[in-house]
């Protein structure tokens, strides 16, 4: 009797496995299929519901590496930069951005994506001590956006940026030039003052200060010149500074 009932299980045990013995196999040996493009599309839009950023990037830099030509690629693209500016990873963001613009030129977003180019950009100023290479770069695609696409709804905001960063720019011209006076270096804060003056016209209280100061830098330096230095600098002087 226990034979019989030790036959039967085994009996059983082997038409099972006969049966889902290759789904077994493949279950615990084969590697798992890859997520779909929508999968990864869908995890990513939820991770970034959740704040989870860091989630959400590698959700859509893996579609955008493994489905390269799938129709949520293009918006995983746009999706990619949102996920690393949100995260505070700035630079990132805007190569992800300029990729995006470099492969979709006539897409539908590229008015916001110039834009966040120069919001990404502008996001990594961080002292007026500190050269503004990104400034500078932020302010060239703010002015791509109001020119290029003026009945956008960023270009009204890009005006204001070109504003923030034209003043950012200004700040550290300032700042190298009060530097200079403080350092009784008069002829190069004069020459600092006097750039400012010339190409900051549409900051009239930055300019007043300059001009200010750009006049109290070239009375102080012509005091440290000879006679025909002095002489030599009175030729200049409308040259250089245009408010006279």
């Amino acid at each position: 009797m226990m034979r019989n009932r030790i036959f039967c299980f085994v009996l059983f045990c082997i038409l099972i496995f006969s049966t889902t013995g290759c789904g077994v196999i493949d279950y615990y040996f084969l590697p798992k299929p890859d997520d779909t493009a929508q999968e990864l599309y869908e995890a990513g839009v939820e991770s970034m519901k959740d704040k989870d950023y860091t989630n959400a990037s590698d959700f859509f830099a893996k579609l955008k590496d493994r489905y390269p030509f799938s129709p949520f690629t293009v918006k995983a693209e746009i999706s990619l930069g949102d996920a690393y500016y949100l995260d505070g990873k700035f630079f990132d963001a805007s190569e992800a951005y300029k990729e995006f613009a470099a492969l979709h030129p006539g897409n539908e977003e590229i008015p916001y994506v110039l834009f966040q180019i120069g919001l990404s950009n502008f996001s990594l100023f961080s002292s007026i001590d500190k050269p503004q290479h990104s400034v500078s770069e932020a302010l060239e695609y703010f002015y791509r956006v109001e020119e290029a696409y003026p009945d956008s709804e960023y270009a009204t905001a890009s005006k204001d940026y070109i504003v923030k960063c034209r003043r950012a720019l200004a700040d550290q011209e300032l700042f190298i030039a009060d530097f200079f006076w403080r350092s009784a270096k008069f002829g190069a804060a004069w020459k600092r003052y006097a750039f400012v003056v010339r190409n900051f016209k549409d900051l009239p209280e930055v300019r007043k200060y300059a001009i200010k100061q750009a006049e109290m830098s070239y009375y102080e330096y012509q005091k440290t010149l000879s006679q025909a230095e002095r002489e030599k600098l009175q030729g200049t002087w409308k040259e250089l500074v245009d408010w006279l």
